[in-house]
């Protein structure tokens, strides 16, 4: 690759990166939006329903303990099973 088609890689690529995390109002906001999307992208990754799991593991951090906290990962994740859906 010439000097030249570098030079103008490398600026594509920073304007692109620039211009991605503009609608997350900040750099810390982009930040916190990746880790979302990589979580989401995990999931599905995993043939776990994204919305499922989050809204789960969400209801249950407070009271999980730390020591077990990989049994809330995607590919550990288990939907949760009601009494009403036994009936």
């Amino acid at each position: 690759m010439h000097v030249q088609q570098r030079r103008r890689t490398r600026a594509a690529c920073h304007r692109t990166r620039r211009r991605n995390w503009t609608f997350a109002g900040s750099n810390e906001g982009g930040r916190r939006a990746a880790a979302i999307y990589t979580l989401i992208a995990t999931a599905k990754l995993n043939d776990v329903d994204p919305q499922a799991w989050l809204a789960d593991v969400l209801a249950q951090l407070p009271d999980h303990p730390a020591k077990r906290i990989h049994q809330l990962l995607p590919w550990n994740w288990r939907p949760p099973t009601h009494i009403a859906d036994a009936a």
